[in-house]
């Protein structure tokens, strides 16, 4: 499965960039490609490529605040969930996905 996402918390620093690192690291342990750019206090970070998005079978929006640039998105199926629940089940949170796209895990 190819899931594209964005991750962005109320603050832009530490949920942010910790929802990134979990979703990227169970969705590679579950044999994925995964592309997360972030949305913190510095500003759009790792943007996700146009042709990324194209291919991609899911989009994770894994924030707090309201994000920019959801319109790329548009006739993708965007799953909207917040930072502090990847957080804490990143693993569940992926055979979730995994279910609701209909990918079986690898």
């Amino acid at each position: 499965m190819i899931i594209v996402g964005v991750a962005a918390c109320t603050a832009g620093i530490a949920h942010t960039y910790i929802a990134r690192e979990k979703l990227v690291n169970a969705a590679e342990k579950a044999g994925h490609t995964i592309h997360v750019e972030t949305q913190g206090t510095i500003g759009l970070q790792d943007e996700i490529p146009t042709a990324m998005i194209a291919d991609a079978d899911v989009v994770v929006i894994a924030a707090d605040v309201k994000v920019s640039g959801k319109d790329r998105f548009a006739g993708k199926k965007i799953i909207e969930i917040p930072t502090e629940l990847v957080i804490k089940s990143p693993n569940k949170f992926i055979q979730k996905l995994e279910e609701i796209v209909g990918e079986e895990p690898k």
